[in-house]
């Protein structure tokens, strides 16, 4: 049976000479995995542009349920991007949400919330140009609504230790591994009331950044300890801090 959807473009493997498996976040389907034959093909009717990190798609798609590879019928751009290939923050940004929700979706169903949450996003750091160098940060911390482990914003003057283990801000004498201690832990309070709109509020000294981004990832390993290891975040410490 065919049916339309909405995808987002997380992976692609080589499957044979011409033939690509690419996993696609889809609307109707949560996460699959899709055969296609021919792709690389210099006869082939879909370019291989359309399956760039994070490409918005939308599919006509063949679905068998219990199936671990689905087959496409047709596959069109939904957004083409205006900034993200020529803006190096902007690409690099895109690769590196791309190996984060590569790792943590794994569902094979339906969550819409949380899929206009991503269709939305992306176009949102096409379009933006203010507050780019920590829009991922503002990423990581909104994602965690929808994984399960969004962070209570109790902090204040005798509360300003974030336990990453319970989520949430604790006294001053407590002290421990698991903690984001200031400045930190009040540029995280900061970003949990931020949202991409009203991103340039957000202020924190470059030299600060690729810290609060280290205890961030760790927030989620520890409450996501199947995740491996994130990798295109140190291209991204290089190029938001030039």
């Amino acid at each position: 049976m065919l049916h339309k959807t909405r995808g987002i473009v997380l992976h692609q493997v080589k499957y044979s000479e011409t033939s690509l498996i690419v996993k696609i976040y889809t609307e109707l389907f949560g996460l699959q995995s899709y055969l296609i034959r021919g792709i690389r093909n210099k006869k082939s009717k879909i370019k291989p542009a359309l399956l760039q990190h994070l490409a918005l798609v939308e599919l006509i798609v063949y679905y068998k349920e219990k199936k671990s590879i689905q087959h496409i019928k047709e596959i069109k751009s939904a957004y083409q991007f205006k900034s993200v290939p020529f803006d190096i923050r902007k690409s690099s940004i895109i690769i590196f949400l791309n190996e984060i929700l590569y790792k943590v979706i794994k569902e094979e169903e339906s969550n819409k919330s949380l899929f206009e949450f991503l269709f939305n996003t992306i176009q949102i750091l096409d379009i933006n140009e203010k507050g780019v160098s920590d829009f991922h940060l503002i990423f990581l911390v909104q994602l965690t609504k929808f994984l399960g482990f969004f962070p209570k914003n109790n902090f204040s003057k005798t509360r300003d230790n974030f336990n990453l283990e319970e989520g949430e801000f604790l006294g001053q004498n407590i002290r421990g591994r698991y903690f984001i201690e200031k400045p930190y832990s009040k540029y995280f309070s900061e970003l949990i009331n931020i949202s991409y709109e009203n991103s340039e509020l957000f202020h924190i000294p470059p030299n600060h950044r690729n810290n609060l981004m280290e205890y961030i990832l760790n927030y989620y390993r520890l409450h996501l300890p199947g995740i491996s290891e994130i990798k295109s975040h140190q291209v991204l410490k290089t190029v938001l801090n030039d």
